[in-house]
């Protein structure tokens, strides 16, 4: 495959299968604090949305928390999750072999989550040898998707134009951000009965489709930009 597509992976969901434990750690916190939250809240409305802006919505909805109370709320909830993910946390099936099969192409992590639990994540399944330090978190950067700001810092680290980016996200603030970016984005959609693929995306459901896709995004790709001069 030419070497025309630089890959910006997410990471919860999309790497790695670390929502549903995201969902009960969550609800198992905020409800500790008085914030009502079921799991299934997280699957069906938040998936990869910034925890605080979770909180902020749920306090809109229900009375805001004490300043001291929701910072503890937070360092609880990412102690308990890294406990966790070390113990429990599983790779998306059949990513390996889709990393393997795409190892010719550069690749990066942009995720929302915080630099030590994209570290922890890949860490735990045995993944960062596919990433090494090309890991973006909208933490470090204070801009989370959907703002395109992630994706768009990424890609110039990367060294390519948007327009030779192709996200790799299960979100739909990820896919969002992506199409934003101008970038060509693929939906991982896992959920397929019960979520659509926003316009303008690619849909799968299964990471082992990636390959395929991409194959015929490089050939698009190749006859209408210039080969990255770097990776």
């Amino acid at each position: 495959m030419p070497h025309s597509l630089c890959l910006l992976f997410d990471c919860d969901g999309t790497l790695v299968d670390s929502e549903p434990l995201l969902a009960e750690v969550m609800a198992d916190t905020l409800n500790r604090v008085g914030l009502p939250f079921a799991a299934r809240q997280y699957m069906e409305e938040f998936r990869g949305v910034r925890f605080m802006t979770i909180v902020a919505e749920l306090e809109r909805r229900h009375g805001a928390l004490d300043a001291t109370v929701r910072s503890a709320a937070e360092a609880e909830m990412r102690k308990t999750m890294a406990l966790r993910m070390a113990r429990e946390l599983q790779p998306i099936p059949h990513v390996r072999e889709t990393l393997d099969a795409l190892s010719d192409l550069p690749r990066c992590v942009a995720s929302n989550g915080p630099e030590h639990k994209i570290r922890n994540a890949l860490d735990s399944t045995g993944l960062r040898r596919y990433f090494d330090e090309r890991l973006y978190s909208g933490y470090t950067l204070q801009c989370w998707k959907p703002d395109p700001g992630l994706f768009l810092h990424a890609a110039r680290s990367m060294g390519f134009m948007p327009e030779q980016c192709v996200v790799i996200d299960d979100a739909a603030v990820g896919v969002a951000a992506g199409l934003a970016a101008g970038m060509r984005v693929v939906h991982i959609n896992r959920f397929a009965e019960e979520e659509r693929t926003p316009q303008g995306a690619i849909s799968m459901t299964d990471m082992g489709q990636l390959p395929v896709i991409l194959a015929r995004l490089a050939e698009t790709v190749s006859r209408v930009m210039p080969v990255a001069a770097a990776r």
